[in-house]
């Protein structure tokens, strides 16, 4: 939170200068200390946050890129000359501990084209297939894994 305070602070000046960049380096630190004091926020909590940012970016971009296939599968699913289309209600359990873990799953199912978490109960995901293929697997799903790494 520092470093974003701080560039909030030169982003809104408009300036980089010596005596804006000292202004900010107090002025970013006097509201880090204000959120550490008054917000339950600490510096491991933002060492933390650093050392496990490369591994949310890598989710994210794992994120876009199963989107990207999604899209095509669901296009592909459109335009063939399938006869029918077997929607299906898939639940599955996840070993996920926290609440964000879960959210961020059911988040990743959601915008995944093709698939809509339902209802997210304890441990226990219902989620609405556009087709059965598309059900399959999901408890093993790659995200899955990097939630599971992000929890840690």
């Amino acid at each position: 939170m520092l470093v974003v305070y701080f560039i909030l602070w030169v982003i809104f000046n408009g300036a980089v200068t010596p005596e804006i960049c000292a202004f900010g380096v107090v002025i970013s630190a006097a509201m880090f200390a204000f959120t550490c004091r008054f917000m339950g926020f600490s510096v491991k909590k933002e060492l933390l946050f650093y050392k496990k940012l490369p591994l949310f970016v890598r989710y994210v971009a794992v994120l876009v890129k199963e989107i990207v296939k999604a899209n095509f599968g669901v296009i592909h699913m459109i335009l063939t000359q399938r006869e029918e289309v077997q929607p299906v209600l898939a639940a599955f359990r996840s070993d996920l501990k926290s609440a964000v873990g879960k959210a961020f799953l059911a988040n990743a199912i959601t915008l995944t084209p093709g698939t809509i978490t339902v209802s997210l109960e304890k441990d226990k995901y219902t989620v609405h297939c556009l087709d059965e293929s598309l059900a399959e697997g999901m408890n093993d799903s790659v995200f899955v894994d990097y939630i599971r790494k992000l929890e840690e």
